[in-house]
């Protein structure tokens, strides 16, 4: 029984961190029953009674519930065990989703999202500004979105802004419609010398990890974008990635096309059988390099600006993004 009271705990949390708005009780006990959860609507405000008392809900109004800070942070715990491998699973979800042709230059492609205040943006954006310049970003679009807007799962918070980063999985969807398969293998630290990647100093598996690698070395302050774009030397995100050895020539065409649209994320690609940066490859594969994502506003937070970033946030249109070179004017607005 006290399994069971557990299990419905988690899910009314769930509901109300998907759901990103207030919801009453009603439509919180539909969402339940939805989910294969047979309770009274009286039972959910008796549950909900009691997670307001721990802090985990609050009252929006008199008939609606949202979830507190606290409530979301309850929520990603108690679903960690869960969730071990569940990032190598999202990434293969959001690639069969993207619809994005690159003939066309049109549909959805995957974005990280980095909730902040406009104004530490504007007081970052050169920094910004030179990840991208120095090659360090993946390709060199971006994108603003205002308070209300939602991603995903992700709903911009009043009196911020949602700065959305181009996801290096976009690129496994334009290879996928290609025709060719993407073997996601490990996020890691990237050590740069001289403006040259030379190795990787931190790795972190897809297949045992329920976060995304770079957003891990992110808070814990192990990245150096400060000392990559100011000296050259330094340590960027970046991912590795595996590919049929026969498919090399498409794959260096498809990367050269996507640098011309912008999209463009191989910092390397090796040859077959051949170790790339020390990192040996399967018989018959080559291995590539691939820029984070979330580079251009990580170094926000090593200039002292605490931001929340989520890699794989959701598919935004490829129309909605701009020339990174834009961002000052896409932000005034919302100053």
């Amino acid at each position: 029984m006290q399994e069971k009271r557990k299990r419905i705990r988690q899910v009314i949390l769930n509901v109300l961190k998907e759901a990103g708005r207030p919801l009453s009780s009603l439509k919180i006990n539909e969402d339940l029953l939805e989910r294969g959860h047979d309770i009274s609507e009286r039972t959910v405000r008796l549950y909900l009674q009691s997670m307001e008392e721990e802090g985990l809900t609050e009252k929006a109004n008199r008939r609606c519930h949202r979830i507190t800070a606290q409530g979301v942070q309850e929520a990603e715990s108690s679903q960690i065990i869960e969730r071990v491998g569940f990032l190598s699973a999202r990434i293969d979800q959001m690639t069969y989703q993207m619809d994005f042709d690159l003939a066309s230059c049109s549909g959805t492609v995957v974005i990280n999202i980095t909730n902040t205040e406009p104004r530490h943006v504007m007081e970052n954006i050169d920094l910004m500004n030179r990840v991208y310049k120095e090659g360090y970003a993946m390709g060199t679009l971006i994108t603003v979105l205002g308070p209300g807007e939602k991603v995903g799962h992700i709903t911009i918070p009043d009196n911020m802004v949602g700065i959305g980063t181009v996801c290096s999985i976009t690129l496994n969807g334009v290879l996928l419609k290609a025709g060719i398969p993407t073997n996601s293998r490990f996020g890691g630290l990237l050590e740069i010398a001289d403006k040259k990647p030379t190795r990787f100093v931190e790795i972190i598996m897809y297949e045992g990890t329920s976060l995304d690698p770079l957003e891990v070395f992110i808070r814990s302050g192990m990245t150096n974008y400060l000392g990559a774009v100011k000296t050259g030397n330094g340590r960027i995100g970046a991912s590795f990635r595996e590919f049929p050895g026969a498919s090399r020539d498409m794959v260096a065409d498809l990367a050269q096309q996507l640098d011309g649209i912008g999209l463009g994320g191989f910092m390397r690609i090796g040859r077959p059988g051949q170790t790339l940066l020390e990192i040996p490859v399967g018989e018959g594969r080559f291995g590539a390099i691939v820029i984070g994502g979330l580079n251009p506003v990580a170094i926000m937070e090593e200039n002292g600006v605490r931001v929340h970033s989520r890699a794989l946030a959701g598919l935004i249109d490829f129309k909605r993004l701009f020339h990174y070179s834009e961002l000052e004017g896409q932000l005034k607005p919302y100053l």
